[in-house]
């Protein structure tokens, strides 16, 4: 399984109203081992080196849920399952960001622990799993 990484501005971000993430448009970016994201030094998406999606039906994520429930929000993303056209990659870091957002601020990663690379008519699918993230 991917393991999930916070990029340490979207704290900041969040407060100072950078995102509105139950209506911004969120994205994924692919990025390769050499072109590792980081916690500290990223803040938009500008800031990493990422490889081409043009060969990908689509990399807009669904929002399933975003509200708070006693003090606790949480956001939830519906697993998106993405095709080739033709080669993807390789990659092996999964970058979701704010589209919406001025500068395509980042919010948070997967590392997938090794490069993927995607021929035509392969599918990739993101598991979210219960929610991409909770603040309380």
């Amino acid at each position: 399984m991917a393991t999930y990484n916070k990029f340490q501005c979207f704290v900041e971000d969040i407060c100072e109203k950078k995102h509105n993430l139950g209506s911004d448009t969120l994205k994924v970016a692919l990025s390769n081992a050499s072109n590792a994201p980081s916690a500290s030094a990223d803040v938009k998406l500008a800031d990493i080196t990422t490889v081409s999606v043009a060969n990908l039906d689509s990399v807009t994520l669904t929002v399933s849920s975003s509200s708070q429930t006693s003090g606790t929000y949480k956001l939830v993303l519906a697993d998106k399952t993405m095709t080739a056209s033709g080669a993807v990659g390789p990659f092996q870091y999964v970058i979701i960001y704010n589209d919406t957002a001025a500068n395509d601020e980042l919010i948070a990663w997967y590392d997938y622990g090794s490069e993927v690379t995607l021929a035509s008519g392969d599918t990739f699918k993101l598991d979210f799993g219960t929610e991409l993230f909770s603040l309380a």
